[in-house]
């Protein structure tokens, strides 16, 4: 088999869901995908009804020990792996399988400065950037400290 080139997928601008979506169908097509600039994809809705649902989400654990999980993402490359191994057969071969071809990165690498980025048209926000939040101010009001 030859070695497989790998779609740079540029997520600056991007509706999250509607990337992840593209990304998952890429992935299952047997497809190497990386994503770039995770902090900066965006979320649709109210700012604060979104950060609101994600700081619900984070009291969600065991009742008996919270050590034991459920873990939950608080950087924004994480959470984007998140959205797509949801949209991706997680138990079946086939899914697990693409979801080991996902890399995904807050920035852009050193290795991938000089590859064509590729975008999805659908998924570019289409009102002013006010009427969105991106992933990374989500992750900041969650916990995330920052680019190490």
């Amino acid at each position: 088999m030859a070695k497989q080139e790998t779609i740079v997928v540029d997520a600056t601008n991007c509706i999250a869901g509607r990337m992840c979506s593209h990304v998952s169908k890429l992935l299952l097509q047997g497809n190497k995908v990386a994503i770039v600039n995770a902090e900066k994809a965006m979320l649709s809705g109210d700012r604060y009804a979104v950060i609101r649902q994600y700081k619900e989400h984070l009291e969600i654990n065991s009742v008996t020990n919270p050590i034991h999980g459920p873990f939950h993402p608080r950087r924004p490359d994480t959470m984007l792996t998140k959205m797509v191994r949801g949209m991706v057969p997680k138990q079946k071969t086939t899914g697990i399988e693409a979801f080991q071809r996902l890399r995904v990165y807050i920035g852009v690498p050193e290795e991938m400065k000089a590859s064509k980025m590729q975008s999805f048209d659908d998924s570019k926000i289409t009102k002013p950037e006010a009427y969105y939040i991106s992933m990374g101010e989500v992750a900041k009001q969650i916990g995330w400290k920052g680019i190490p």
